[in-house]
């Protein structure tokens, strides 16, 4: 199915939302559009995987979908639209950490556990090829750190958005992210000592 091009040329954010809350399905089509490119970086950057950033996108369009029409437009819809992305995505390490867990509980039993231990190896969109090894560090650095440091520092140095637009993702204060992304910062320098320079 083709998407209506006029609808992307002349509907606002809120007018695609208005529409696809109505059950109009060219709104919807114009929203995963606009929008998918938005949503795999960030589940990429905190999954780190490629084949589950393309499962778990899809499923943050399946609960838009399925749950348009509780959005009350008390945020940004894109606010609404990264809070789902960073919470699927969090979701997804909390599985694969308590799968990881259980891993090691076999090993005990004569299971075959081994710790990943190998850099992260998938394609961002942001990261040029000349700049791959050194980004695998630094995702690698980043995996490590609490998810809410995770989440607050991929919003920031890889989408871009401002501390009051990570508080309202991540619903918590400016100054909540500020103390997020301090302590992030500090970690990610222990770790990566030279490597952490290209963050300032």
């Amino acid at each position: 199915m083709l998407i209506n091009e006029k609808i992307l040329a002349t509907s606002s954010e809120q007018e695609l939302v208005r529409r696809m809350q109505s059950g109009d399905a060219g709104a919807f089509e114009g929203i995963v559009t606009v929008f998918k490119d938005m949503v795999y970086n960030t589940v990429i950057g905190i999954v780190q995987d490629a084949a589950d950033a393309e499962d778990i996108s899809q499923e943050v369009f399946v609960q838009v979908y399925e749950s348009i029409r509780s959005f009350r437009g008390d945020a940004k819809f894109s606010t609404w639209l990264y809070r789902i992305a960073v919470t699927r995505s969090l979701d997804h390490l909390r599985k694969k950490k308590r799968k990881k867990r259980w891993g090691l509980v076999s090993g005990l039993f004569g299971g075959a556990a081994e710790e990943e231990i190998s850099l992260p190896d998938f394609e961002h969109p942001g990261v040029t090829l000349e700049n791959k090894e050194r980004a695998a560090v630094l995702f690698y650095a980043i995996r490590q750190l609490p998810e809410k440091q995770q989440a607050a520092f991929v919003l920031q140095q890889l989408e871009g958005l401002s501390l009051k637009e990570i508080s309202e993702v991540l619903e918590t204060s400016v100054a909540g992210v500020e103390g997020l992304l301090h302590r992030g910062k500090e970690q990610l320098r222990k770790k990566l000592g030279v490597y952490y320079k290209s963050l300032d």
